[in-house]
């Protein structure tokens, strides 16, 4: 089959580009940056540089396609997150349209039953709904938990102030997952083609408290009772303006951690029965983070 996948060689996208791949498929991945063009043929794939943005671009890439891999790339210095996210959904959906593309998986969120109140999650809600509103199109919306690797972010807190937090309290509960697992099942649901309709699959590796999270990487990275500090929610939205985030995507975040606090985020999954668990435990992924120290 062809298959078009979307998020360049990213942390999912490109294990999930080989993966289909290897199972024979032909994939052309697309990314807005041509010096990735060289990399993206290393691994057997064609390239399709543009922008997301421009739905003429996308739906020349989603032509002749037999399935679409979809998501919406982070943007840090937009000053309306959410509806950058919504938007460039709904243009995804005018160009599966007008490529008479079939079947999508689209990459969404643990979160995403919910219009309001989960920071960009909130955003990737709206993305669900312009696909599941296309006529005689399956759509498969992957909701995978909270992402192993955020915790890269966390690196220079432990190394430079020997505690890991977030707006959020030791007792909280985290549902997460590796993106590996997230490859595998969309590279299953891809290979296989079987899914009708609109649907949407949650993908969890592990749930951990937040105080246990920084246990199992105390001990990975050798400094065994790392403490898990709860911030203010001004502290957060400080800490990301001093990264460069705009304001908007700073109080999005910050937003995102609340819904966190009070467990919103994870309320839908709860009572999901259409789950896939994956398989990377959190403290194999421990091993790996601990190797940035």
């Amino acid at each position: 089959m062809k298959i078009t996948v979307l998020g360049s060689l990213g942390n999912i996208s490109k294990p999930l580009a080989e993966k289909l791949i290897a199972a024979g498929h032909e994939v052309t991945v697309v990314s807005n940056n041509a010096e990735k063009a060289a990399a993206i043929e290393a691994i057997g794939a064609i390239p399709a540089i543009g922008s997301v943005e421009d739905v003429e671009f996308l739906t020349g890439a989603f032509s002749g396609a037999d399935a679409v891999y979809t998501m919406v790339p982070p943007n840090f210095i937009t000053t309306e997150w959410k509806k950058y996210i919504a938007d460039t959904g709904r243009g995804y959906a005018e160009a599966i349209k007008k490529a008479a593309v079939k079947n999508v998986v689209n990459l969404s969120s643990i979160g995403a039953h919910l219009p309001d109140g989960v920071g960009p999650v909130s955003g990737i809600h709206f993305v669900e709904l312009a696909l599941n509103e296309l006529e005689g199109v399956n759509v498969l919306n992957l909701r995978p938990a909270y992402f192993y690797t955020n915790f890269y972010h966390s690196v220079d807190m432990i190394k430079n102030a020997g505690i890991i937090g977030g707006n959020y309290p030791a007792s909280a509960n985290l549902v997460m997952v590796d993106p590996h697992d997230i490859a595998e099942t969309a590279a299953k649901e891809l290979d296989e083609l079987k899914f009708e309709g609109k649907s949407h699959l949650y993908i969890v590796s592990s749930e951990h408290t937040s105080a246990e999270v920084a246990n199992i990487i105390g001990n990975a990275i050798g400094r065994p009772g790392l403490p898990w500090v709860e911030f203010k929610d001004e502290d957060v939205v400080n800490a990301m303006l001093g990264t460069g985030a705009s304001l908007d995507v700073a109080r999005n975040y910050t937003e995102m951690g609340d819904a966190t606090r009070t467990g919103k985020m994870f309320e839908d999954y709860y009572t999901s029965k259409n789950v896939v668990k994956g398989k990377i435990s959190f403290e194999d992924f421990a091993k790996e983070l601990a190797k940035s120290f």
